[in-house]
């Protein structure tokens, strides 16, 4: 590990003034620690935040739920307004690490952790991420867990979050504070496709802070849940995972939201999935009509061309556990 600075701060402005002078945030540290452990990170100065009074959860003034970015995974998988309004949150963050993990972990830090491609994280190896221009040693290597949705010639690499796939599904918005004032981001709009510059993974602008996530209000009763398939039981990243929302009234599906991981660049959000359900009366033949476009787009590489048949197995399998038949 290289040398660096360390600063704690207990205000916003001093992590404002911290970050403006090119250092980085960290909390729980689960993900940047690993990093610099690996010498893929060398930042030169951490600013410790876990102080800042960003550990709230509420419901806002139009029933959605706000998550402040401090708030650890075990705490926000636990809360009662969380698991009674959106159990899709819940149980995506008791599917991810392990319980000493997500007893540190933040939601904050959980959305920025960077990908666990095993190139990446090999500083012997090209990646692109990590070295603008070096070239992408998954695309002739071996990717069976790379992903086929969101790639581009520079990159192939999936995010490994799984509240992140809850939160597109639910089309969350990214609340940030920084040198400039506050703003919010659409989730869908927060994390960054690889194009040409995978190297730039999130629309942070220089010393921006994350201070919460919010999901808006929707229709009551929402039936909602998480599903990872992945190698093994536990501590292991998806292979495909889906995240499900249903409003049904009157025998009818009236809203639908739906994502997917472990197959994007990003969480993947399924619009023609969407569009197939709402307006139509829950049944087996319409979960797997409406799967059968989970994978739309797709670009599988050799070792994971799998994904495609799984992926839409595991659409349709959480469609039916959420939904029902009639």
């Amino acid at each position: 590990m290289y040398p660096f600075s360390y600063t704690k701060v207990s205000d916003t402005r001093a992590a404002l003034a911290a970050g403006r002078s090119g250092g980085r945030y960290i909390a729980g540290g689960t993900t940047l620690v690993d990093l610099m452990r690996e010498t893929v990170e060398r930042p030169g100065t951490l600013v410790d935040i876990s102080a800042l009074p960003l550990r709230e959860i509420m419901v806002t003034a139009r029933g959605g739920l706000r998550i402040g970015a401090l708030v650890r995974m075990a705490e926000a998988a636990a809360d009662p307004k969380v698991r009674g309004t959106f159990p899709v949150i819940s149980q995506a963050l008791e599917l991810s690490a392990s319980a000493q993990l997500r007893n540190m972990a933040t939601i904050g830090g959980n959305i920025m952790q960077r990908t666990r491609c095993a190139y990446f994280r090999d500083v012997t190896a090209v990646c692109n991420k990590r070295e603008p221009g070096s070239g992408c040693a998954a695309r002739d290597g071996f990717h069976r867990t790379h992903a086929i949705l969101g790639t581009s010639d520079q990159c192939a690499a999936t995010h490994p979050s799984d509240v992140a796939v809850a939160f597109a599904a639910l089309e969350a918005t990214v609340h940030l504070l920084g040198p400039d004032g506050q703003r919010s981001v659409a989730f869908s709009d927060f994390l960054l496709q690889p194009g040409r510059t995978p190297n730039r993974e999130q629309a942070l602008r220089a010393g921006e802070l994350i201070t919460a996530v919010e999901i808006p209000a929707h229709p009551r009763p929402l039936q909602s849940g998480y599903l990872k398939v992945r190698d093994r039981q536990s501590y292991e990243f998806a292979l495909t995972s889906a995240a499900v929302a249903l409003y049904v009234r009157d025998g009818v599906i009236r809203e639908a939201k739906v994502a997917a991981g472990g197959v994007g660049t990003v969480p993947w959000k399924l619009p023609a999935v969407e569009r197939r359900l709402i307006g139509e009366r829950p049944s087996a033949a319409l979960w797997a009509r409406a799967a059968e476009r989970a994978a739309d787009g797709a670009r599988p590489l050799e070792h994971n061309r799998f994904k495609v048949d799984l992926l839409k197995r595991t659409v349709e399998r959480q469609l039916r556990i959420v939904g029902g038949t009639e």
